[in-house]
């Protein structure tokens, strides 16, 4: 048994920098060794190497180990090889394993050798004359002979005990247990491959662990296109990634990987020149295989086919994915011509066009966006809110703090974009009373505006003898909400004038607000206008002259937001205001939402109805509970 104190005892033994530096060159800085990341692309060095705390870290990418997980991701070993192999130099013995955890390496390392020699008999195969139909049909891809050998292109014959009659030297026990012949009750056993063009699937290491195999003959219609060996004791087709220990090489070299959907899409992509190409095998891709994309690349480029299948498996990569998002760790996915594989756009238009295609990759975001918005017709208010409520329903998904914060803010930003489109200009040109060259302004009743003309850099309120402007202004203000989170914003707001003209646009298009946010963002247009900056002592002065009070301390008692503090600084007012201001534009799409899910419920009785109603009751408790949390955070740190 590996004890820790043994493991611990192993590392002490082995020179980090040099078992790191028969792959990597290493320069001395200081007490240390510097070198440019083998594990993503780079120019200048980031990746450090300590002897004396015998671990290496990259600040870039932030790859960091000791030897043992120096074998593992950067050599491609198990676990228990890369301990034997450093044991080894090391001079000591490995303990002897658990009785039972020896049986079964014992089995797996007897399995390797059946799948070594049924590999072997499937490239003989390949060459005889029963293998003539797929090589016609090898000719017809274009690969070249180098190809050919490189990826172990075989051929299983017709005929059901075709393999127990090659490999007989290995009990027909192991052939089960290796997926390569099928036990079914009541019959003999007989080949799982046959008539197949067959393509190896090999581990980290390069050993054959599974096998694919493509029918040749179309007229077969009661079998499948495409068959792999189903899960063994060397075979996870969850945790397989095909071409893996050929793409990581060429992943250090060039800093990408490109995932496609399958086994002979990623050698179409190597006879194209682009190495650095892995597949799934027959499922989607799955958490643990995002990971390992991660290992080596921080943002794998996701190629799917463009028809709908393809897309679905784009979107179902994405949603697996955002639960994982970490800094600097995420997707980008290409969209091919639709009806086009990677085969087919390399024949029709060439390698570099491939390239170009690869080059336009869209981030995570952005297909999250588009996909959603074009999934159902958005033509009712009821349409674009339940838009709001799917996207809002991935950013829950997303478990890092920050990252979500930001999916959040933006996604809210583009359905603001999306569903209130920017109105005309309320700019009317005309002179202005006091001999000014001010425009006159009409203010907005759709957003609760305040009165006036501002001439000279000065507001005036409108006159008396204007009534319908007075009341709109009435019927804004009978009609705005007064709340905590309002009133901290506003107050926010004028302490911090330079910050409206970022909020603008999302404060412009939210529905129901407190009506001095209108008069507050009208003053913005007009000191855009005139070109005269926003004061705190002139927004207080304007609201007081148009009949509005200015926000005091009991309206937001118990949310003593940052920004609120006199010694907070710039930037960290501006990041806090930003994130309550997210709250304060999320609200009123979330409280609608659960409204309309609430009267459905009760229409219906559904359980669907209930459950939808139960979700949003549930993030409408998430929303108050991290609207507290943030302002008692803000506040503390401030």
């Amino acid at each position: 048994m590996l004890t820790p104190q043994w493991l611990d005892q192993l590392r002490t033994r082995i020179t980090l920098s040099a078992l790191i530096g028969r792959s990597t060159r290493l320069t001395k800085a200081g007490r240390e060794f510097k070198a440019c990341c083998p594990f993503h692309n780079e120019k200048s060095p980031s990746f450090t190497v300590n002897d004396e705390k015998g671990f290496y870290h990259c600040f870039g990418c932030g790859a960091h180990g000791d030897a043992i997980r120096w074998m593992t991701d950067h050599q491609g070993l198990s676990f228990m090889d890369a301990v034997k192999e450093l044991a080894a130099e090391a001079g000591m013995d490995v303990p002897a394993p658990d009785p039972r955890a020896a049986k079964a390496a014992e089995k797996r390392d007897t399995l390797h050798d059946v799948m070594a020699a049924a590999q072997g008999w499937f490239v003989q195969n390949l060459s005889s004359p029963g293998g003539e139909a797929a090589r016609a049909y090898l000719g017809t891809r274009g690969f070249d002979a180098h190809t050919l050998q490189r990826f172990g292109f075989g051929f299983a014959p017709e005929g059901r005990q075709a393999m127990k009659e090659a490999l007989g030297k290995f009990p027909e026990a192991m052939l089960i247990e290796a997926g390569l012949r099928i036990e079914v009750e009541n019959r003999d056993p007989y080949d799982r491959f046959r008539g197949r063009l067959m393509l190896p699937i090999e581990d980290a290491r390069g050993r054959v662990i599974a096998f694919g195999g493509r029918i040749l003959t179309k007229e077969k219609t009661d079998a499948p296109k495409y068959l792999n060996s189903p899960d063994t004791p060397l075979f996870d087709k969850g945790r397989t990634l095909y071409n893996l220990h050929r793409a990581a090489p060429a992943a250090r070299q060039s800093g990408r990987m490109v995932v496609v959907e399958g086994y002979m899409d990623v050698v179409a992509m190597a006879a194209a020149g682009i190495g650095e190409c892995v597949a799934p095998l027959g499922t989607a891709l799955t958490e643990q295989q995002i990971e390992m994309l991660w290992r080596h690349v921080e943002m794998p480029v996701l190629c799917f086919d463009g028809d709908a299948a393809g897309q679905r498996a784009a979107m179902r990569a994405v949603t697996r994915a955002l639960p994982l998002l970490r800094p600097a760790h995420s997707l980008r996915i290409v969209r091919l011509p639709e009806g086009l594989d990677p085969d087919d756009l390399i024949k029709q238009r060439g390698a570099r066009a491939m390239e170009e295609t690869l080059g336009s990759a869209k981030s995570l975001i952005e297909v999250l966006w588009e996909v959603e918005r074009d999934a159902q017709p958005l033509t009712t208010p009821e349409d674009k809110a339940g838009l709001k409520a799917r996207l809002m329903a991935h950013v829950d998904a997303i478990q890092h703090p920050d990252i979500a914060s930001l999916y959040r803010r933006e996604l809210q930003d583009r359905y603001s974009e999306f569903a209130f489109p920017k109105r005309e200009s309320r700019w009317q040109q005309g002179g202005g009373s006091g001999g000014g060259g001010g425009g006159q302004f009409r203010p907005n009743p759709q957003r609760g505006g305040g009165r006036g003309n501002f001439q000279k850099g000065r507001w005036s309120p409108i006159p008396e003898s204007d009534p319908e402007s007075l009341e709109r202004l009435r019927r804004a203000m009978a009609g705005g909400a007064r709340d905590a989170l309002s009133s901290a914003i506003l107050a926010g707001l004028i302490q911090w004038p330079e910050q409206i003209a970022r909020h603008a646009e999302a404060l412009a298009r939210t529905p129901g607000l407190d009506p001095r946010f209108g008069l507050l963002l009208d003053c913005h247009d007009v000191s855009h206008r005139v070109h005269e900056p926003l004061e705190s002592d002139s927004l207080a002065t304007i609201l007081t002259n148009n009949g509005l009070e200015i926000p005091g301390t009991a309206e937001y008692s118990g949310l003593r937001f940052g920004f609120l503090n006199p010694d907070t600084g710039a930037d960290q007012a501006a990041e806090d205001l930003a994130q309550a201001i997210d709250l304060l534009v999320e609200r009123p799409v979330l409280e609608a939402a659960l409204a309309q899910a609430t009267a459905r419920f009760e229409s219906e009785l559904s359980e669907e109805a209930f459950a939808e109603q139960q979700r949003l009751l549930k993030r409408k408790l998430e929303f108050d509970s991290r609207l507290r949390q943030m302002a008692t955070r803000q506040a503390a740190s401030s």
